[in-house]
């Protein structure tokens, strides 16, 4: 029992004092790194061979990762290719000069999102076939990527816009890729294409911000 002096107080303060805290965890950046070289190596096996040969054991044992663990992050081929699409539409740039027309960043903002895989053509034609297949395990990383292309255009239009045209917009954008997995149209056509949808849907009535 403590009586009315200060000491149990003291005792308490220095007791409270003496108690230290749990070291903060590191963070395990095993798996990013694990995704990342997993990922790289999708794009190096598309660079070397075609969609149809691409396995993901082919891509773990390129990447020095057990199948084991490839499949744990990836559940078939064409969830790696998507991820691996999107990683690179990650890295594109940004066009959000106020100097320029609205007209203008959207276009470059497709034309750079476009040729992101313009120079590989299985690449272009995995991305394609990822996109558009009903394999669940693509699911996650395609609501990823029709976000991403979404805020991009967004970021493009500036403020003000109906959502419709955000819409719009991406809808052709993604029938462009599909157009481009044809081989109908070489890659600049289908960027010329795209500076006149831009145009007209940017044009049409009713729809400025």
């Amino acid at each position: 029992m403590c009586g009315t002096g200060s000491y149990c107080g003291l005792v308490s303060t220095r007791a409270s004092s003496a108690i230290k805290k749990p070291p903060a965890k590191r963070r395990n950046t095993r798996p990013e790194k694990t995704i990342r070289k997993l990922l790289d190596a999708t794009i190096e096996e598309l660079r070397q061979s075609s969609y149809l040969d691409l396995t993901v054991r082919g891509v773990a044992s390129r990447a020095g990762v057990s199948p084991a663990s490839a499949y744990k992050y990836f559940p078939s081929k064409s969830a790696l290719v998507a991820d691996a699409y999107l990683r690179q539409l990650q890295d594109v740039p940004m066009f959000t000069d106020v100097n320029q027309s609205a007209r203008e960043r959207v276009s470059a903002t497709l034309r750079e999102m476009a040729f992101v895989v313009a120079d590989h053509p299985e690449m272009a034609a995995a991305c394609a076939n990822a996109l558009i297949s009903d394999d669940p395990g693509v699911e996650p990383a395609r609501m990823k990527i029709a976000a991403e292309v979404g805020q991009r255009i967004s970021a493009a239009l500036g403020p003000g816009w109906p959502r419709e045209v955000v819409t719009i917009i991406q809808m052709t954008f993604n029938g462009a890729l599909i157009t481009a997995k044809g081989g109908y149209l070489s890659y600049p056509q289908i960027a010329e294409h795209l500076d006149e949808a831009v145009r007209l849907i940017l044009r049409a009535p009713n729809i400025n911000p």
